[in-house]
């Protein structure tokens, strides 16, 4: 089955979770579906590239390393696609951001009201989504104890916000504090896409096990490599500006590695704790990052943590489905988008 097939029974699967509307409420239906990319600003019908889907499709390929059928782990596929969606409509209203994806936030257009509730709504829709593995033959049990480990991440993601929002413009953090912050807001949600895979699919629970902690060292690795292209990332590849975590004045690894290891550590705080970064304050950031071999370091913490998501792997049998799982781990790793 081709990627594109893959893709089109993951978002058939989402949609089949959405219920009928009447006229009334269509809109608020309509508007998280704008965010999912099938509805354009004026709520038409459209066709948006929905991002890569790589938290959905680990999911099916942990259910086939574990002897499952695939199919059978579509509706836990849409549900962990779509509480990643709800996070980012909130995410984007907790960070004040304009844009997703390259439109308008779901806020930006409709406001604040509208954007809290629509979350809202696809967190219930996620629900929705999950409760069809019973339909999809599995045993009442086993639903139950996937409900509740995704109760589980979403709560832990939960807290992963809160600990941005606390660690906002706090030039003291750490990088454990930093670690322990995208641990539960990244890691746990890609964590919960290969366990939760692997569950459905029958995995013991030593095999599942080593699923979760191939997706959580993944997602460490993502987000962390996802830190040295907010800075270096090449526009024309990345669709950000050039430095843009910089001009955000955002925390993130590569900046705290430097205020801990930087002589110019005084001058880097200095220029971090204005209103604004300039184009010459950016310039400056850029030098001080360079001098105290922050991207190289930052570089090397997600080759670690890429290398710990493949140690993970290896307990498991060789098969085609862990093949590509082992495939896309290498393919993330020094990625430029």
């Amino acid at each position: 089955m081709s990627q594109a097939d893959i893709r089109a029974l993951i978002q058939a699967e989402m949609r089949a979770a959405f219920p009928e509307a009447e006229a009334r409420v269509a809109e608020f239906y309509a508007m998280q579906q704008y965010q999912l990319g099938w509805r354009d600003e004026t709520l038409a019908p459209a066709n948006v590239d929905p991002g890569k889907l790589l938290r959905p499709y680990l999911t099916l390929l942990a259910c086939q390393a574990a002897g499952g059928d695939a199919r059978q782990a579509l509706p836990l596929a849409a549900a962990i696609q779509l509480i990643h969606d709800f996070s980012l409509i909130h995410d984007d209203i907790e960070d004040n951001s304009d844009t997703r994806r390259g439109r308008p936030t779901v806020w930006k257009l409709w406001g604040l009201a509208q954007g809290i509730n629509t979350g809202d709504g696809m967190f219930t829709v996620a629900h929705l989504a999950l409760h069809r593995l019973s339909a999809a033959g599995l045993p009442a049990e086993l639903v139950l104890e996937v409900l509740k480990r995704f109760d589980q991440t979403i709560l832990t993601i939960c807290e992963g916000q809160f600990l941005d929002l606390r660690f906002e413009g706090n030039l003291a953090i750490s990088e454990a504090d930093y670690l322990a912050m995208i641990s539960r807001k990244t890691a746990a949600l890609i964590a919960a896409a290969a366990g939760l895979g692997a569950l459905v699919g029958g995995a013991s629970a030593s095999a599942a096990h080593a699923m979760f902690d191939y997706g959580q060292n993944l997602g460490l690795a993502f987000q962390v490599q996802d830190d040295v292209l907010g800075i270096w990332g090449d526009p024309e590849v990345t669709g950000k500006p050039f430095a843009a975590d910089i001009y955000r004045r955002k925390l993130s690894l590569p900046v705290i590695h430097a205020l801990g290891a930087a002589e110019a550590r005084g001058q880097l705080a200095q220029l971090y704790g204005q209103p604004e970064v300039g184009d010459a304050a950016a310039r400056q950031i850029l030098d001080i990052l360079g001098q105290a071999g922050s991207r190289e370091y930052t570089e090397d913490v997600a080759a670690h943590y890429h290398r710990q998501a493949l140690s993970a792997l290896g307990s498991l049998p060789d098969s085609a489905p862990v093949a590509e799982i082992r495939a896309i781990t290498q393919r993330l790793l020094g990625r430029a988008f």
